[in-house]
């Protein structure tokens, strides 16, 4: 495979010599790796020139700033090395956040040189590197797909033909989730968490679980008893529309902008 590989590379500096051995880590697999300097590249044109000139097929950076930003949008995967400028300094810079959580979005992977250096990119930008994380463990497992993000009508039509609806957060205040599962006479199997257990009665409107091995344990049981699963659907249905119905909601709300109505009023 022909690589790009972008990083700032002023000669006898640390990430000089950090790229000179990741090129040669490639190219000893028998890939054509072309190191280029970042700073030499500036804008996103020059990158696709030099893709287009040198028929490269993908790419990497060292650094998210620095280098992986003039990757984007190009058309051809790529993955990403942290620097210590990314997470020590540019990190606290808005903009540069920012973009450098953009260019993980996209990103194939992202590779830490130390445990700390990871966890510290966790905290900085939790959403691309979770989602990255669990994509690569549905890769892993049989008989699981990861579906991005579909329009309201589609994801309701595509939840009626589950089995269940599963929630494992370990943190809600009340799941939407879980109310348009019981709405459409989904079961649901909830972690047994106070946001969870406020909705969630188990065995009557739903099942709860609290690790990996009891959930395990409840689906099979829901699996082979239909009149577990008839009665939890039954429940579910009646409790949501009673106590969390459209037109309830509509009222409340109302009611509450007529109180702020009445305060400007005063």
């Amino acid at each position: 495979m022909r690589l790009l590989f972008l990083a700032v590379v002023r000669r006898h500096t640390g990430n000089a010599v950090t790229a000179e051995r990741v090129r040669d880590h490639l190219e000893a697999a028998g890939h054509v790796c072309i190191l280029k300097d970042a700073s030499d590249l500036e804008s996103s044109s020059e990158i696709a020139k030099l893709i287009e000139a040198e028929s490269l097929e993908a790419a990497l950076a060292l650094h998210l700033y620095r280098g992986g930003r003039l990757l984007q949008g190009h058309g051809i995967p790529f993955g990403i090395i942290f620097g210590g400028t990314d997470l020590n300094e540019d990190v606290n810079h808005g903009e540069k956040k920012k973009v450098m959580g953009k260019v993980l979005e996209e990103a194939r992977f992202a590779v830490a040189f130390t445990e700390s250096m990871k966890e510290m990119a966790q905290t900085q930008w939790v959403d691309p590197v979770f989602t990255r994380e669990v994509g690569a463990r549905v890769k892993r497992a049989a008989g699981v797909r990861l579906i991005r993000e579909m329009p309201q009508g589609d994801l309701h039509a595509a939840l009626k033909n589950c089995f269940a609806v599963v929630n494992s957060s370990v943190s809600e205040g009340m799941s939407a989730a879980i109310l348009e599962a019981m709405d459409l006479e989904v079961p649901v199997l909830a972690r047994n968490i106070p946001g969870n257990a406020a909705v969630v009665k188990h065995e009557v409107t739903g099942l709860l679980f609290s690790d990996p091995q009891e959930f395990v344990q409840l689906a099979k049981r829901l699996v082979s008893d239909p009149a577990l699963e008839r009665e939890i659907v039954a429940n579910g249905r009646e409790y949501v529309r009673a106590r969390h119905s459209w037109q309830a909601e509509r009222c409340t709300y109302q009611n509450l902008i007529r109180i702020l109505e009445g305060s400007i009023q005063d």
